[in-house]
């Protein structure tokens, strides 16, 4: 019967990984539509060896720390439980992947390939693993000081701050030591719009992000026994709640739309297995609304190019998740409880201020090495050809 129940958790386990592995195409084709066509090639490249070299770093370092595990024994003893264990690892990696994923659409259009993926490698194998084994494996006393001072261990669930909201405020810093995309913003305070290239390539990127994302937030369970319905159905109003906000305030723009139900989707990770349908659909709308307001700000009145807005989307939307749950979890407020807002506010602001001083430290050396930045007749040709000396549309090929 243990056999039985060992093959259940590991097929249940891939399946969350194996749907959570699809997102990355999601990030792929969201970025990929926001971004000018000169770009493209170089978004969907980045996103798929950003996740190899996740993979490397996760297996053999980033895992370690977070949770006291490797993998260098025989073949027989991975296989163990049918190899549960390893499942577990490929399913945590697709979320410590996630983090170059979502840097990768603020820092479009103008980072230099290498550097990013040397980030890549620091960021997954050390800073992130750091903060994920404090929340979510014990580690460093953090959880145990939060229940002995405030009766509660900081909840993230599924991810709105170890995941989303490190990715997001990673990529804060890594956006400002860039600088803006030339042409962006000019000398006489007029902005230049870089519309997106293509609007449905975008809006599949969202659509496979939403499919993918009930995979990301119902499989954190990590096992069939603590599987809840509860954690879909929340997801589900949080992302319904996010679209609706986002395309009142956004006034139908489809960047906007399309975005909307990624703020409700981030946001309700944390507290997706507590909170009540309708706390998870105020938290979801809420995300939408912070979303819209802030992309708007950041982007036209504080003159921050963050391409794809993953800092009010992931940094800002998942900071709300982690306050949220602390909100809508309570038994108050229809919640299954067991949270302190106190616990969820330090939890939140810790995984920001690790997020942000590590971002700035490790593009901060980059940028005083080896540089990030494309260089102006680079930016100008695009990252697809000055990179990948190819570009998406054949119209710019030459005509032999």
């Amino acid at each position: 019967m243990a056999g039985t129940n060992y093959g259940a958790d590991a097929l249940f386990i891939l399946l969350g990984a194996i749907m959570i592995l699809a997102m990355h195409a999601g990030f792929a084709f969201l970025e990929l539509g926001t971004v000018r066509k000169k770009n493209q090639v170089n978004a969907l490249v980045k996103i798929l060896v950003d996740f190899c070299v996740s993979t490397i770093a996760y297996f053999f370092v980033g895992y370690s720390i977070a949770y006291g595990v490797n993998f260098f024994a025989g073949a027989d003893v991975l296989a163990a439980k049918n190899g549960v264990e390893l499942v577990k690892f490929f399913f945590l990696l697709t979320f410590a992947a996630a983090i170059p994923a979502i840097i990768s659409g603020g820092i479009a259009e103008r980072a230099r390939f290498h550097p990013q993926t040397a980030a890549t490698f620091v960021l997954v194998g050390l800073v992130y693993p750091f903060f994920e084994g404090m929340v979510w494996n014990q580690r460093f006393g953090f959880q145990a000081w939060l229940l002995s001072a405030f009766g509660a261990e900081f909840h993230d669930f599924a991810g709105s701050v170890v995941v989303h909201a490190m990715g997001g405020w990673i990529a804060l810093p890594a956006v400002l030591l860039l600088g803006a995309r030339r042409g962006r913003y000019m000398k006489n305070g007029a902005i230049s719009a870089h519309p997106p290239s293509s609007i449905p390539f975008l809006a599949l990127g969202a659509w496979i992000l939403i499919v993918g994302w009930f995979g990301f937030n119902v499989m954190s369970a990590q096992s069939m026994e603590k599987m809840s319905g509860l954690v879909a159905v929340n997801s589900l109003m949080a992302m319904v709640g996010g679209t609706l906000v986002a395309v009142f305030m956004g006034r139908n723009d489809p960047g906007f739309v399309h975005n909307g139900p990624l703020a409700g989707l981030v946001a309700v990770c944390a507290g997706s297995d507590l909170m009540h349908p309708l706390g998870a659909l105020v938290t979801g709308g809420i995300a939408g609304a912070i979303f819209v307001w802030m992309f708007t700000l950041a982007q036209n009145k504080w003159k921050i190019d963050d391409v794809l807005g993953v800092w009010p989307l992931h940094g800002l939307c998942g900071a709300w998740g982690g306050i949220a749950a602390g909100i809508f979890g309570a038994k108050a407020l229809g919640g299954i409880g067991g949270v302190a807002f106190a616990s969820q506010l330090v939890g939140t602001v810790s995984g920001v201020a690790i997020a942000g001083v590590g971002g700035f430290i490790v593009y901060g050396v980059l940028k005083a090495t080896v540089g990030l930045r494309l260089d102006p007749e680079q930016e100008f040709q695009g990252a697809d050809l000055s990179i990948h000396k190819i570009s998406s549309t054949p119209e710019r090929e030459s005509n032999w």
